[in-house]
């Protein structure tokens, strides 16, 4: 029986990334329709539903409550209104899908790299041509968030359905927000980034509606669904270090500092974050300590989910 609603992206890179790494995770995507289906099961978890949707769709879906968790952007989540928190929580960071919203203006104005700058552009335009100095964007809440909090109040807002960092250009918009990866584009366009003009470093998200309704059923299987997730995350920073048992006191000395930076001890050696393993296998080397065997763990598993335990309390659980 279904008690946990998932949303994944249906189509495009991001979709390729959010496969990956489920697979990754050991819970692969089987599509329900073939490539051109709109439901999907996760292969270890047979009471999640899955829904193929628009990266944008997910976001809406989560704002209203219709679905439990999504993968979508964090833009276009922060764009479904203020206090994004109130109706959504982000449970954790994927790692990819990484793009800035920021505000970008005509490389031509020299004296202008600051949101700063822009609020006195603003108010010239407006004393010059009795009219606002105009804003082309599809991130209008963010926009008008992000303006008020830098004092910038002399523009108005064109709603832009296409190539967002070609309005100056077509002077359709004297300066844009909009979504870059490498800011090559809006090199191209003649744009540049203004110095203070990063409104957000968004990436992919896992995030779950605090507006659904939940049951403890569907939180106990998203409990499950994530210690697996954060035990393969937290694995990949790790290693593992053995040693024989008669050499544990020699080997305890020669390990004790590398505890300070999140080592931990385990029978006869030590889960140590991958950075400190060549350090750490030197050390015990250096007190005659082997042979040593290093291997990288496939999951770590910790008892509790911090992530669930915060939507929870969010849901008065």
């Amino acid at each position: 029986m279904t008690v946990l609603t998932l949303a994944l992206p249906s189509k495009g890179r991001l979709k390729e990334q959010v496969d990956a790494w489920l697979a990754d995770c050991g819970f692969p995507v089987q599509s329900a329709g073939g490539s051109r289906g709109y439901t999907a099961t996760l292969e270890g978890l047979p009471a999640v539903e899955v829904q193929l949707l628009s990266a944008g769709d997910i976001a809406a879906a989560l704002n209203a409550g219709d679905i439990h968790i999504g993968v979508t952007g964090e833009d276009l989540l922060r764009e479904q209104g203020e206090a994004m928190e109130r109706r959504v929580t982000l449970l954790r960071a994927l790692g990819f899908g990484r793009a800035d919203l920021v505000v970008a203006a005509p490389r031509s104005w020299i004296d202008v790299d600051t949101m700063a700058d822009l609020e006195e552009v603003g108010a010239a335009y407006l004393a010059r041509t009795g009219g606002r100095m105009r804003v082309a964007t599809k991130y209008l809440a963010q926009t008008r968030a992000y303006f008020a909090a830098n004092g910038v109040y002399d523009y108005r807002i064109v709603e832009s359905s296409g190539a967002t960092e070609g309005a100056p250009a077509a002077g359709t918009a004297e300066v844009i927000v909009d979504i870059t990866t490498t800011g090559a584009t809006l090199a191209a366009n003649n744009l540049k980034i203004l110095n203070d003009g990063v409104i957000l470093k968004s990436q992919a998200q896992l995030a779950a509606s605090l507006k659904a309704a939940w049951s403890p059923d569907g939180l106990k299987s998203l409990r499950y669904m994530m210690r697996v997730v954060e035990a393969r995350a937290r694995a990949r920073d790790l290693a593992t270090l053995v040693w024989p048992a008669e050499s544990a006191a020699a080997a305890d000395d020669a390990t004790a500092f590398f505890l300070s930076r999140g080592a931990s001890r385990r029978a006869n050696g030590l889960l140590t974050p991958a950075r400190d393993l060549f350090d750490t296998a030197a050390a015990l080397a250096g007190a005659g300590v082997g042979p040593v065997s290093a291997a990288r763990p496939d999951y770590v598993f910790e008892p509790e989910s911090p992530a669930v335990d915060r939507l929870q309390a969010a849901l008065g659980y």
